[in-house]
């Protein structure tokens, strides 16, 4: 999806300005030296702060159990149910995901969020997806932590299926298969809602290229 068709999308032409550098902050924009977990006090008024100065985006972080062996509890809140809430006290900044672990995610019903946030946004939703940097949450979700670079693909594949086609067809190992007789409702509001590689995901560049439409390595090693 060119950034000119991005920027033309009511929720992101802050964000996707052609021939321009866009500033976007990590909710909930507390440090936290002393504590494992931060503890979101005044952030609706930082997201409130944010959107009426102009900057482009917030961006949620995914981090669905605490590790006290990782030291850092991250941002706390479920991040779709938390885009929902900052998207009720705001009216232009656009709203992403950095990123949804998605091998951790049924992707039909992640489509279902993601579209719903899309809507009670008008347009603004972002979707951020990663494989997780986290190997001691897999076991709980009884997943191997190894093969989750093929999960990511098959759940990718899944979610695009379902959010982007009218009535889908899909067929997937790991999650079920739609033979054209359902439909997701609602769609997203404005079309196709842009998906950002938070790292890899465990794929190839030239995959991350072809699939998605932009791209954030918070560190070589992810």
């Amino acid at each position: 999806m060119p950034a000119a068709s991005l920027s033309r999308h009511p929720g992101h032409h802050s964000l996707f300005a052609p021939k321009a550098l866009t500033l976007g902050l990590i909710m909930p924009l507390e440090t936290y030296p002393d504590a494992p977990a931060p503890t979101m006090r005044g952030h609706m008024a930082a997201a409130i702060a944010a959107d009426a100065a102009g900057l482009s985006a917030l961006w949620m972080r995914d981090v669905p159990f605490y590790d006290p062996g990782y030291g850092d509890a991250g941002q706390v809140f479920e991040p779709l149910t938390y885009l929902a809430a900052i998207a009720s006290v705001t009216t232009s900044i656009a709203l992403g995901t950095a990123g949804i672990v998605l091998p951790l995610r049924e992707p039909k019903l992640l489509a279902k969020q993601v579209a719903t946030v899309d809507r009670l946004s008008a347009g603004r939703m972002m979707l951020g997806l990663s494989s997780g940097d986290r190997p001691s949450e897999y076991p709980l979700f009884g997943i191997d932590f190894a093969t989750r670079g093929e999960r990511f693909r098959d759940a990718f594949d899944v979610y695009r299926a379902v959010i982007g086609t009218d009535y889908p067809h899909f067929a997937s190992p790991r999650f079920g298969r739609g033979d054209g007789r359902l439909d997701l409702v609602p769609k997203p509001a404005f079309g196709p809602i842009p998906t950002i590689a938070i790292g890899r995901g465990q794929q190839s560049l030239e995959r991350v290229a072809a699939n998605m439409q932009g791209f954030i390595a918070p560190s070589p090693s992810i």
